[in-house]
């Protein structure tokens, strides 16, 4: 990129539709930049308390700002077909998904509710689900994005896809697991890239990183009295605002020059902060018969499959234009 991207590059959001999940940090950050360019608003998270807060401070800040709230716990794949299916009775395209929540090193390690470890379930399967769930309105939109969050955590050289303790039962270590859900919500955004220019969905997905930023991931799960709770606390200076890290999500959101398969993050200090640049991408990311194998288990764990999400939509279509003819 010839000269750094700002804000003031985003173009008019105006008539776009925009979930962000994650109500706080970066996903508030996101949502604010988007009511600011004039678009409709979903932020989705699990608390409504705090997303009633975030709706009412971007309200304040954003004179006639359209943005609502809607509950989802991406820890329950019940709550996220139930967001999907209130979103497609009262709407009937969605232009940009956001995937943005996520927990970061529980010390001890939890489950979902549907008994995933909290990490890979959260971060990755979650949005993997939800992303699928609203496939329909993803393909009823024109040019549709889907922005996967990752992680520079990802890009360790002893990172992998450990499918032989995909959900870290035999052995549970915090930024390992981690890591490894940052690398599959990658791989994920890199497969999903590859799988809409072979079906012709003609959805851009793209993975991007806020590299080191403020937000409160590591006072949610490991704690403010944890090490690192402590250091995010008294050495907040090393972390770049959480405005400045959400704009690679935003780059990649909303920029004509973001392109569909490719990773952004910030462009100084080796990604930790900056502007948004494209980011390097761990060979590890980019071994495909691993993508595809996580993809397969995905599905199977999550008993959703891609292409009968997307069949639903051809079949509408296909009604629409029959009664049409027979009109």
């Amino acid at each position: 990129m010839s000269k750094p991207w700002t804000l003031d590059d985003m173009p008019s959001q105006q008539g776009r539709t925009i979930l962000v999940t994650g109500t706080g940090g970066l996903g508030f950050e996101d949502a604010l930049a988007f009511a600011r360019a004039g678009g409709e608003v979903i932020l989705a998270g699990r608390n409504p308390a705090k997303g009633a807060d975030a709706v009412r401070q971007i309200s304040e800040i954003v004179q006639c700002a359209a943005v609502t709230f809607e509950q989802v716990d991406l820890g329950n794949l019940d709550s996220i077909e139930a967001l999907a299916e209130r979103l497609k009775g009262r709407r009937d395209h969605l232009d940009v998904l956001i995937n943005n929540a996520g927990v970061m090193t529980p010390p001890v390690r939890k489950t979902t509710d549907d008994g995933f470890e909290l990490q890979f379930g959260t971060n990755y399967l979650g949005h993997f689900v939800l992303t699928a769930r609203l496939l329909p309105l993803l393909l009823r939109a024109q040019e549709p994005r889907v922005v996967t969050l990752s992680s520079i955590a990802a890009r360790r050289s002893n990172v992998a896809i450990d499918f032989d303790d995909l959900q870290a039962a035999r052995s549970y270590k915090p930024m390992p697991v981690y890591s490894q859900s940052k690398l599959a919500c990658l791989m994920f955004a890199l497969e999903l890239q590859r799988r809409s220019e072979k079906a012709g969905w003609g959805i851009t997905s793209i993975a991007a990183h806020p590299g080191i930023s403020r937000t409160d991931l590591l006072h949610n799960a490991p704690g403010r009295h944890s090490a690192q709770g402590l250091l995010r606390s008294l050495l907040w200076f090393l972390f770049q605002p959480a405005s400045q890290g959400a704009l690679p999500t935003l780059f990649a959101a909303t920029s004509p020059d973001a392109r569909g398969g490719r990773y952004y993050g910030p462009n100084r200090l080796s990604e930790t902060r900056g502007h948004p640049t494209e980011a390097q991408i761990p060979p590890q990311a980019m071994e495909l018969r691993v993508a595809k194998r996580l993809w397969d288990i995905s599905e199977q764990m999550a008993g959703i499959a891609y292409e009968d999400q997307a069949a639903t939509v051809a079949d509408q279509v296909s009604g629409a234009q029959l009664l049409r003819q027979e009109g």
